[in-house]
């Protein structure tokens, strides 16, 4: 298997004005045209979103990318991605509330 097809598992922290700019419901969406399975949520300090993503590397790759500028009315500062273990724990990709 190539390496753009591996199962991979990234957890990542995008600050900025991602909350209240439809950030979750378009990630989720994005995550869902791609095949990527894990979830997405607001953390309480009002400028952090986090996200577990697992599926094929490249398709991984590609929600990483898309959340480096997000949606339209995002002002996205900062991303951080960690590379994890693939686990294989998830059937859909869901918003955590």
């Amino acid at each position: 298997m190539s390496r753009l097809g591996e199962p991979v598992r990234a957890h990542i922290l995008v600050k900025g004005l991602v909350q209240g700019v439809f950030f979750r419901a378009n990630m989720r969406r994005v995550a869902k045209e791609n095949g990527v399975t894990g979830w997405v949520r607001n953390l309480p300090d009002g400028e952090t979103v986090e996200a577990v993503l697992e599926g094929p590397r490249a398709s991984v790759e590609r929600v990483i990318c898309w959340a480096l500028h997000g949606p339209e009315l995002a002002d996205v500062k900062e991303v951080h991605v960690k590379f994890e273990e693939y686990r294989g724990e998830f059937s859909d990709f869901t918003i955590k509330y």
